[in-house]
C-alpha cells in the first residue's frame, strides 16, 4: 500500500505546531540537537522549507525564489510564521495532481512524491530536535515513525550522503523504531 504523503505530511506539521506551541518565551535561545541552531534558528529552517514548497511545486525554480526566503522569515510571531507557512505547503501536497508534478528542489526535478517525503521526514524529525531543545516529551507519534521508516529506509545511504542529518549511529537490534529513526538521521534517541 502506498503511503498518503500529504496527509503525513499534515499529520507531521501538526505535530510539530503542538510542540511549537508549548515553546516558553524564555526558550527560544536553548541549544537544539542540530549543533549550528537554538530552537529559534531550528524553527526558522522548518518555516523557510515550508515556504518554499508552494513555489516548487508550482513551477517556479529556485534561480525564481532567488534570496526571499533567506533570513529570519519568522518576524515577531514565529507561532503564526509557522502556522502559515504549514498551511500553504500542506496545500500544495495536497493539490490534485501534485504528488506527480515536478518539484524544482535543488537535488533536481524530482516527483512532488519524493519532495514531500523528504519535507514529511525534515518536519518530522526537526519537531524532535525542537523538543528536545526546548526541554519538551520528545516521543514522536508511533504511526508517523513507522511511515517515516519507510519513506527512510531506502533512500538511507542517499540521505546520509546529503550531509544534510548527521552519521548514522549504530542502535541495538531491539531499539524502538523512533530510537532507529533517529539514529539513521544522525541522532541519538
Amino acid at each position: 500500500m502506498a503511503l498518503d504523503l500529504p496527509g503525513l505530511h499534515a499529520d507531521a506539521l501538526t505535530e510539530t505546531a503542538r510542540l511549537l506551541a508549548a515553546v516558553g518565551d524564555d526558550q527560544w535561545h536553548l541549544p537544539t540537537p542540530c549543533e549550528d541552531w537554538d530552537v529559534r534558528e531550528l524553527v526558522n529552517h522548518i518555516v523557510s522549507g515550508n515556504f518554499w514548497v508552494e513555489p516548487l511545486m508550482t513551477g517556479s525554480t529556485i534561480e525564481d525564489v532567488g534570496r526571499r526566503l533567506d533570513g529570519d522569515v519568522l518576524g515577531d510571531d514565529p507561532v503564526d510564521a509557522y502556522d502559515r507557512s504549514a498551511a500553504q505547503a500542506g496545500a500544495a501536497f495536497c493539490a490534485e495532481g501534485a504528488m506527480d508534478a515536478p518539484a524544482n528542489v535543488s537535488y533536481g526535478p524530482v516527483p512532488g512524491r519524493v519532495y514531500a517525503g523528504h519535507r514529511f521526514i525534515d518536519v518530522l524529525v526537526h519537531g524532535w530536535d525542537l523538543a528536545v531543545g526546548a526541554g519538551l516529551d520528545a516521543r514522536l507519534r508511533p504511526d508517523l515513525v513507522e511511515a517515516c521508516l519507510e519513506v527512510v529506509l531506502p533512500q538511507a545511504d542517499r540521505l546520509a550522503a546529503s550531509g544534510a542529518f548527521g552519521e548514522d549511529h549504530q542502535v541495538p537490534e531491539d531499539a524502538s523504531p523512533q530510537a532507529r529513526l533517529l539514529a539513521l538521521l544522525g541522532r541519538h534517541g
